[in-house]
C-alpha cells in the first residue's frame, strides 16, 4: 500500500513537470477552461433577443391599424424601421438585412373589426433566424391579444349566429409563468451545459496531446520509462490526481465567479454541486486516458476531439429534445460523460435540483467512472506488457550479439 502511494505521488510530480513545460497543453487545461465562459457568456449577455426591426405595409391606414402598429412598435421585442407601399420595397429591405420581418394589415382590417368579421394581420418572417420569428411573432400576439379587450364588438353588433357570437366573445385567456427562468433566457438555458461540454472537451485534449507526447518520446509508448511506471492502477491514479486537482479549481470557478458576474440564473445548493461534479470530473478523465490509444500524434486529438464538441452539444438533449433524438444516437450519447453532465448540471442550477432528484444522471456518472477506470487499468497493463517483452527481446538479442 505504502509503494503504490508512494508511486501514485512521483507519477503525479512527472505528470507535473511535463505539462508545466509544454505550452501546448498548458493552453487547453488552463487558458480556454478559464477564458471560453467568459467568451459564451459575454455573447448572451442581453439573455433575450429584443427590437427586432420590421417594417409595415398598412394597406388599410385607418386609426385602428395605426392604434396596431403603434402599440407593436412599443413592445420591447420589436421595433418599426420602415413603412412601405408595397411587397417589393419591403422584400428589398428583407434582403439587405436590414428588417426581419413585415407585418401586412389588410385593407379590410378596419371594417372587419367594425362589422364583427374576423381580421387577419399577415406577419412575414426571415426564417433563417427563429430568434427573430419567435420575437415578432411574439409581440403580434401581445397587441392582437390587448386590442381585443379593448374592442367591444358587441356594442357594435347584435350577433343573431353562433359565428357573430365566437366572435364578439372575449376568448378563452391564458397566462404564463416563466419557472426557474423568469427571464426566459437564453444564456441561463444554454451556459451551465456549455461549461460542463468546455471540462470535458479540454480534458479530452490535454490528456489525449500529453499521450502523444509521450508515444513520440518514448519509441511508440504511453508510459515513460521509470521505475515507479511499473503497475496499471498507480499509473491511472498518479495521472488522473493533477487533471482532478486542476479541473476541481475549474468547476468551482464556473460554478462561482462566473454564474455571479454575469448573473446567471443559480438555484443549485454548494454541496450537491460538489457531489455531482466529482464523478463528472473522473469520469472524463478516465475517459480521455481511454480514447488516447487512438492518439498517435498530438495533432490526432485536436482533429478527434473537437470535431466530437458540436455533436455531443445536439445529442444531449439540451439544444433539441431529448425525446426526438433517434434512439441509436441517444445510446450513443450515453458513452460519454457530457451527456449525464450537462443534463444534470443544467437541473441543479436552473431547478435547485437535489442528487436525488438527478439520480439517474448521477449514477450514470458513476457506472461511467467504474467503467472507464477498469478499461484504462487494463489498457496501461497491456502496455507494461507489450514494453517488457520488447524489453526482454531486446536483452536476448544483446545476449545473443555477446556471444557471437
Amino acid at each position: 500500500m505504502k509503494r503504490s502511494f508512494v508511486n501514485i505521488i512521483q507519477i503525479w510530480r512527472t505528470e507535473l513537470k511535463e505539462i508545466m513545460h509544454d505550452k501546448g497543453i498548458l493552453i487547453f487545461i488552463i487558458f480556454v477552461p478559464l477564458c471560453y465562459p467568459l467568451l459564451y457568456s459575454f455573447v448572451y449577455t442581453n439573455e433575450v433577443v429584443r427590437d427586432v426591426p420590421f417594417a409595415v405595409i398598412d394597406d388599410c391606414n385607418s386609426a385602428k391599424s395605426r392604434e396596431f402598429i403603434r402599440k407593436m412598435d412599443a413592445t420591447p421585442d420589436a421595433r418599426l424601421v420602415a413603412r412601405c407601399n408595397g411587397t417589393d420595397e419591403a422584400n428589398q429591405l428583407l434582403m439587405e438585412r436590414k428588417i426581419y420581418g413585415i407585418v401586412r394589415i389588410p385593407k379590410t382590417f378596419d371594417r372587419d373589426i367594425w362589422q364583427g368579421e374576423q381580421t387577419t394581420v399577415g406577419l412575414y418572417c426571415e426564417m433563417s433566424s427563429l430568434l427573430y420569428y419567435k420575437a415578432l411573432l411574439l409581440a403580434a400576439n401581445n397587441v392582437s391579444l390587448d386590442m381585443n379587450r379593448d374592442i367591444k364588438v358587441e356594442q357594435h353588433l347584435h350577433p343573431s349566429t353562433r359565428e357573430a357570437e365566437e366572435i364578439s366573445r372575449m376568448p378563452i385567456e391564458s397566462d404564463y409563468v416563466s419557472l426557474y427562468n423568469p427571464q426566459s433566457g437564453f444564456a441561463a438555458f444554454l451556459i451551465p451545459p456549455v461549461l460542463m461540454l468546455i471540462i470535458q472537451q479540454t480534458l479530452f485534449l490535454g490528456i489525449g496531446m500529453s499521450m502523444g507526447n509521450q508515444r513520440e518520446k518514448c519509441l511508440a509508448s504511453m508510459i515513460p520509462k521509470r521505475k515507479w511506471y511499473r503497475r496499471p492502477f498507480d499509473i491511472v491514479m498518479g495521472k488522473a490526481i493533477f487533471y482532478f486537482i486542476l479541473y476541481l479549481l475549474m468547476a468551482i470557478y464556473m460554478y462561482t465567479a462566473v454564474t455571479q458576474w454575469f448573473g446567471l440564473p443559480n438555484l443549485g445548493d454548494y454541496s450537491v454541486f460538489l457531489q455531482f461534479i466529482l464523478p463528472y470530473i473522473l469520469a472524463c478523465i478516465f475517459m480521455a486516458m481511454v480514447l488516447s490509444v487512438l492518439v498517435y500524434r498530438r495533432e490526432d486529438c485536436i482533429m478527434l476531439f473537437v470535431f466530437l464538441s458540436v455533436p455531443l452539444l445536439f445529442m444531449s438533449g439540451i439544444s433539441w429534445p431529448g425525446s426526438e433524438i433517434p434512439k441509436f444516437w441517444k445510446l450513443v450519447s450515453w458513452l460519454f460523460p457530457s451527456t449525464f453532465g450537462m443534463n444534470g448540471y443544467l437541473r441543479i442550477m436552473g431547478t435547485g435540483a437535489s442528487i436525488a432528484d438527478i439520480q439517474n444522471e448521477y449514477l450514470g456518472l458513476w457506472c461511467q467512472v467504474l467503467v472507464y477506470a477498469t478499461i484504462a487499468c487494463f489498457m496501461y497493463r497491456l502496455r507494461l506488457k507489450a514494453i517488457a517483452k520488447r524489453l526482454s527481446s531486446a536483452s536476448n538479442r544483446m545476449k545473443l550479439y555477446q556471444k557471437t
